[in-house]
């Protein structure tokens, strides 16, 4: 199944993605999440980000490459960080280059929905809390970034985190195709196998720390590529299995 979160008219609902429509469905993928009647072409609606969290948490350095093309030595346990609530945006939504940054970055990544409240989950049973999976943008002002020597401010703006467009249900989190677009060109290409810290063991480590959620967000890392963002420029995230991801990026 492939959810999305959508507006039509003036009403926010949830449904599955069925090629070039949406089947509506009651509840949420968190309650009861049961089909509906009615049926919504495409084109006729708004996606937006598939899940509202009430905190993303972000794994660093999870690509051996990523880690050579920033100098890094490899880390012995995930690397772990907050980006909050107010960055998140959708699909086809803008991104935002701050003022104070002279370098805004993409980063593609694999993102995992949490499926219901957990702590202290063991690797082996992970997979029981998830709901599935989503395309995510990292958006970094790199240049602050390499400043502050952390990505707190750098990873903070409002626009900083599209997701979407829809969360996976039925995929193997662990062998999928990630790349990065920037108008068209291809800027990131690898395979979440490259990963250090596979998504079951990322699971289990951040829920030792903090009990997590209902829509909760973990971002996964991202492959080496990453470069810069200009306004005007259109920047793509497609994920083998779960879509494409697109946001134009422009000025304040």
């Amino acid at each position: 199944m492939q959810i999305v979160r959508f507006k039509a008219g003036d009403t926010t609902r949830y449904g599955a993605l069925e090629g070039s429509s949406i089947a509506e469905y009651t509840g949420t993928p968190f309650t009861i999440f049961r089909r509906g009647r009615r049926r919504h072409a495409l084109k006729h609606v708004v996606l937006l980000a598939p899940v509202v969290p009430s905190k993303i948490v972000e794994i660093g350095v999870n690509y051996r490459d990523h880690a050579a093309e920033l100098g890094l030595p490899i880390p012995d346990e995930p690397l772990m960080f907050l980006k909050p609530p107010t960055t998140l945006i959708g699909p086809d939504d803008p991104i935002v280059c701050p003022p104070i940054s002279a370098r805004v970055e993409h980063e593609a990544e694999l993102a995992v929905v949490i499926k219901r409240r957990c702590h202290d989950v063991p690797a082996a049973r992970a997979r029981e809390y998830i709901l599935g999976y989503t395309c995510l943008n990292d958006v970094t002002a790199r240049d602050l970034q390499m400043k502050d020597g952390r990505g707190s401010r750098a990873k903070a703006f409002d626009t900083f985190c599209p997701i979407g467009p829809c969360i996976a249900t039925d995929v193997d989190p662990n062998a999928l195709t990630i790349e990065a677009y920037v108008n068209g060109e291809l800027r990131q290409s690898s395979s979440t196998k490259e990963m250090i810290f596979p998504v079951e063991d990322i699971v289990a480590h951040v829920s030792l720390v903090m009990t997590l959620l209902p829509g909760d967000v973990i971002a996964t890392g991202t492959p080496p590529g990453i470069g810069p963002l200009q306004p005007g420029d259109r920047v793509e995230v497609r994920i083998e299995s779960i879509g494409s991801l697109k946001n134009p990026v422009v000025k304040l």
